[in-house]
């Protein structure tokens, strides 16, 4: 029974009500946000400016979940996604979400991070940088292998199923990590992807071999990596299984590596790597090159970056260049500077602005990313950068040792994972007082705590918003921190 929100009735915001809910907004993750009499509703996969019927499914003492029933009323941002797959497939958020909209949710949940949990209300937003392309603009995608296929509505009604019900390709379905939506084709990755993914299902599928079980940690098949370089339009294949044990096994790995070797000219390199590891992470601990030079290679500006396999580099590359031009304009350079970039990884950053600064002192948790940036450098003629391989938490301890080594630096670029800076490290920064700091973050609510932990000595004075992710929940910032 439909119970509308009357006032004096907050209390009947229980488990299993259903009500009409109007939303305002959409929260930092995604999910809608509407009031009753004020108090705070959670909404998953909705749009601003919806009406709709929804069901709580959770009350707490200050908010409630709720899931939609029925759209009364659609948004007046709504657009017809392009992928028949979109609503069921964890991979997109807002297809149906005017780019527009989107790039404006984003914004507005960076300005509210700050406000809310770094105290910053007088920073100057600049416009927000949209990506260059919003289909097709992924040079990275994984595939999972599953195997409880979700299955559609009209299969489990009818009981007809059009494909194996203990065999998929694809990605997560939403909401449901142990089922996998299979896929063929996806919107986000250049089309040659779609053409990988079909042969190599279809081999995989007729070979008889399992795919990977994350509940009985039984099974073959675990994850398809396809990486493409949007600079030399080619494709990098990484297969990730469980260890070879059978004949069967080496020789369907052999004849995937073959028709694709034949059939797409653009696949230049295969590999096949081993995860015997319960974690369901699409990185093999032992990687075997088939055919190939197993390395993808791109460009930004000036200069050119090469990949392998496990590499990090960001998946948008036409929209990674514009987030490092900003990275620039915040850095304003003028030739002689000293910078430090922590959490470099790769070196992507510290080479991109090498050549406008007088040296570059990279720091990184991973030797075989540092491995990866000197030979950035190397393939770039770059000689003013020099990187260290160690926990940075430690290292910020004794950042006065590096800067009697190398040089005090007159700025400190910032890129840290999601979790943001451990507070060993901000304590570090605010120690070794550079006079500004370029914090680039995919976590405006981590930014923002960051920021705040910085506010003693920094004032953030600029922001803003890159949008590397379009369809999705996730951005990329950069904020201007200068010394008080």
């Amino acid at each position: 029974m439909i119970e509308p929100v009357l006032k004096g009735e907050l209390m009947k915001v229980r488990r299993g009500t259903e009500l009409e809910l109007d939303i305002e907004k959409i929260a930092y993750g995604g999910q809608g946000v509407a009031r009753v009499e004020g108090f705070v509703v959670f909404v998953k996969n909705v749009l601003p400016g919806q009406k709709v019927l929804a069901k709580i499914t959770r009350r707490r003492a200050s908010y409630a979940e709720a899931i939609p029933l029925e759209v009364l009323r659609e948004s007046p941002w709504s657009t017809q996604p392009k992928c028949k797959h979109f609503g069921t497939c964890g991979g997109c958020a807002w297809q149906n979400l005017l780019y527009e909209k989107q790039l404006a949710v984003k914004t507005e949940q960076v300005r509210e991070s700050l406000s809310h949990i770094g105290d910053v209300s007088d920073v100057n937003f600049l416009p927000t940088v949209p990506s260059p392309s919003i289909y097709y603009y992924r040079n990275k995608l994984e595939f999972t292998f599953g195997p409880r296929r979700w299955l559609l509505p009209d299969e489990i009604e009818s009981n007809e199923f059009k494909k194996p019900k203990n065999f998929a390709l694809g990605f997560h379905a939403k909401g449901h990590w142990e089922k996998v939506v299979d896929v063929d084709e996806c919107w986000l990755q250049a089309p040659g992807t779609n053409e990988i993914l079909l042969i190599v299902k279809e081999i995989a599928e007729k070979s008889g071999l399992r795919p990977y079980d994350t509940l009985t940690h039984e099974g073959f098949w675990r994850f398809l990596v396809v990486r493409h370089s949007k600079t030399h339009d080619d494709f990098l294949v990484n297969l990730i299984t469980t260890s070879l044990t059978t004949s069967a096994e080496k020789e369907t790995i052999e004849k995937i590596a073959g028709e694709l070797k034949e059939t797409c000219v653009t696949v230049s390199s295969f590999v096949h790597s081993v995860s015997d590891k319960k974690a369901q992470i699409a990185y093999g601990d032992d990687s075997t090159l088939i055919f190939g030079n197993g390395i993808i290679r791109e460009t930004l500006g000036d200069v050119n970056y090469s990949f392998s396999v496990n590499s990090f580099f960001q998946t948008n590359t036409e929209g990674t260049k514009r987030l490092y031009d900003v990275v620039l304009e915040f850095l304003k350079p003028d030739g002689n500077e000293t910078v430090w970039d922590l959490y470099c990884g790769a070196g992507t950053i510290s080479v991109y602005v090498a050549r406008k600064v007088e040296r570059v002192i990279g720091i990184e948790l991973l030797p075989e990313a540092v491995k990866d940036a000197e030979r950035n450098c190397s393939e770039n003629n770059i000689t003013n950068c020099v990187f260290i391989s160690g926990d940075l938490k430690e290292i910020a301890r004794n950042f006065e040792n590096i800067a009697e080594r190398y040089g005090k630096p007159d700025a400190i670029i910032t890129d840290p994972p999601r979790a943001g800076m451990h507070k060993d490290v901000v304590k570090g920064l605010l120690d070794i007082g550079a006079p500004k700091i370029v914090g680039v973050s995919c976590n405006p609510t981590t930014f923002s705590r960051d920021v705040k932990m910085l506010s003693e000595k920094y004032r953030l004075s600029k922001m803003r918003v890159v949008d590397l992710f379009p369809h999705t929940t996730h951005m990329e910032t950069v904020g201007l921190l200068q010394i008080r």
